[in-house]
């Protein structure tokens, strides 16, 4: 059934942007390089390279070349080194390679999940509150992630210190699978991680959560995943992001209105790149934790950038953050949807 219905996906739409055509008229091919992460809050990109959405929309004479990265800092490495031109990644790494660059690097151009993030808490670690990691061993995926950040604001709420600065809470950095083999081995006692590993830390290892991020944000909506463009390429070929927006508009639609297929199309594609899937009862945990919306949430992501700045990830300069963000492209596609209603 999948696969007739991965056939369908791809048929579906082929209007087929102007300067594709040009290019395959003239026997030349556009590279698109997209960057994204094989976990929940990437679904969108892994079941768009499933059913090669984004490909049969673009015309022949552009090819999507899919990288894979397992935390935001690399990718974003990649992303001024000119290895990617469209990147899903989290808000942190994104505010904080727009600093870096002084603005010229990158620009929000639409959301893509929202949740999915949360502490997890080892069993016998004897943490029942957050200020009991005092003491203890705690991880994030990388260092500067959205989850990094949102650790050391809090600890720095709390009058809490990491080790490595005169303090006495040991932070250690572990991404994907090495952070259930972290917990089984009592390695860390705690983790602030974001989906499929809270599922997978309170399932395999018998984590429980302490709290999920949105308990800190108004109506519990806050940015875990966003859609950057590298800056010059997007200046380069603004009709193409165009479409690349527009279709990750659909996209999301369909997505959240076609759970049950969308949940099996993530599960396939996850396990043909990483080999292993997921049990039917995970897949529900992790679609009910996370939002898939094109929303960019921008109050929250800004309130994101002057945590980090407080915790020292964005230097001490004054935050200018007011090119960060290219929305023209949502809003068109929105515009366009208004006017159809």
């Amino acid at each position: 059934m999948l696969r007739g219905l991965r056939k369908q996906l791809i048929i579906w739409g082929t209007a087929v942007l102007v300067m594709g055509s040009s290019a395959a008229a003239r026997g030349e091919t556009e590279k698109i390089r997209v960057g994204y992460f094989p976990n929940v809050t990437h679904a969108p990109a892994l079941i768009a390279r499933a059913t090669q959405r984004f490909e049969s929309r673009l015309g022949e004479g552009i090819n999507v070349d899919w990288k894979t990265f397992n935390a935001g800092p690399e990718a974003i490495e990649a992303l001024f080194a000119g290895g990617l031109d469209i990147l899903y990644v989290g808000p942190s790494p994104a505010i904080n390679g727009y600093v870096r660059s002084r603005g010229d690097a990158l620009r929000i151009v639409a959301g893509v999940a929202s949740g999915g993030a949360g502490f997890v808490v080892r069993q016998g670690s004897g943490i029942e509150r957050f200020e009991d990691i005092k003491g203890k061993r705690v991880a994030t995926p990388q260092k500067g992630n959205t989850q990094d950040v949102a650790l050391r604001y809090l600890m720095k709420e709390k009058g809490l210190v990491s080790r490595d600065r005169g303090g006495d809470v040991e932070v250690f950095h572990i991404s994907g699978g090495d952070q259930l083999t972290a917990f089984l081995r009592e390695q860390v006692d705690a983790i602030w991680t974001v989906e499929p590993w809270l599922t997978r830390l309170t399932a395999e290892a018998q984590g429980r959560i302490l709290f999920e991020d949105e308990e800190f944000w108004p109506d519990g909506k806050y940015a875990t995943t966003v859609l950057i463009v590298r800056k010059k390429y997007m200046e380069e070929h603004w009709n193409l992001i165009r479409t690349w927006v527009k279709v990750h508009v659909e996209l999301i639609d369909w997505i959240n209105g076609n759970f049950t297929t969308s949940k099996q199309l993530f599960n396939e594609e996850f396990e043909r790149e990483t080999g292993k899937a997921f049990p039917p009862e995970y897949l529900d945990r992790f679609f009910a934790r996370v939002v898939f919306t094109t929303e960019p949430i921008e109050s929250q992501l800004l309130e994101s950038a002057k945590r980090a700045h407080a915790v020292g990830y964005l230097g001490k300069q004054k935050l200018d953050l007011s090119g960060l963000y290219e929305l023209s492209f949502l809003k068109d596609v929105s515009s366009k949807e208004d006017k159809k209603d």
